[in-house]
């Protein structure tokens, strides 16, 4: 499908999600996927499903039907729904947060002592160091380890973000990597012009 095709069934999934649901059309356009068509002659029907939850919407002509089932799992719970209806000002005090968080963990001991041993295991970094696990399974087995040993920038940093699951502090802690990772890769494509 070309993009510009694209571009317009978004507008319409915005509009009909603001009418239908009264959804935020930013949050549309932040967690919304293009998956593709169903159906054929005038039973087509454009599928998005979020970028997270994977929870989708059906799109016929100018009309979108939340699919609250996929296969065996339940989709578009209350509080998902909520999310979809925030306004533009809890939108931007949750990207604000998010900012905060990332300001945070970018700053912190715990980061800054485990930096590059969290970055060496992406591919395609400088330091990459070839047959270890992915950067999710070794952030989880840092958290782990420093947990088992009652580290103290560990301790401080799960009282700062408010969490104890090693998945959830995992993946706070790789954010500063994701985004240095990508800026490394931005500035090498650059760099081969």
């Amino acid at each position: 499908m070309s993009k510009l095709k694209t571009i317009e069934l978004f507008d319409i999934l915005r509009a009909a999600c603001a009418r239908q649901y009264r959804f935020n059309p930013r949050r549309i356009t932040e967690g919304m996927r293009y998956v593709g068509k169903e159906g054929h002659g005038n039973d087509i029907v454009h599928i998005f499903r979020d970028a997270s939850t994977h929870s989708q919407i059906a799109l016929k002509n100018t009309f979108v039907t939340l699919r609250e089932t996929h296969g065996d799992k339940p989709h578009w719970t209350e509080s998902e729904i909520a999310h979809y209806k925030n306004t533009d000002a809890e939108i931007d005090a949750e990207i604000e947060a998010k900012q905060a968080e990332l300001e945070f963990t970018r700053n912190c001991p715990l980061y800054q002592d485990h930096r590059e041993h969290l970055l060496s295991h992406y591919k395609n970094w400088p330091g990459y160091k070839a047959g270890g696990p992915n950067p999710r399974e070794a952030a989880r087995l840092l958290i782990n380890t420093l947990a088992d040993a009652q580290d103290l920038r560990l301790k401080s940093f799960a009282e700062h973000m408010g969490s104890n699951d090693s998945e959830h502090l995992a993946h706070l802690l790789l954010a500063p990597c994701h985004l240095e990772f990508e800026a490394n890769n931005a500035a090498t494509v650059v760099d081969k012009r």
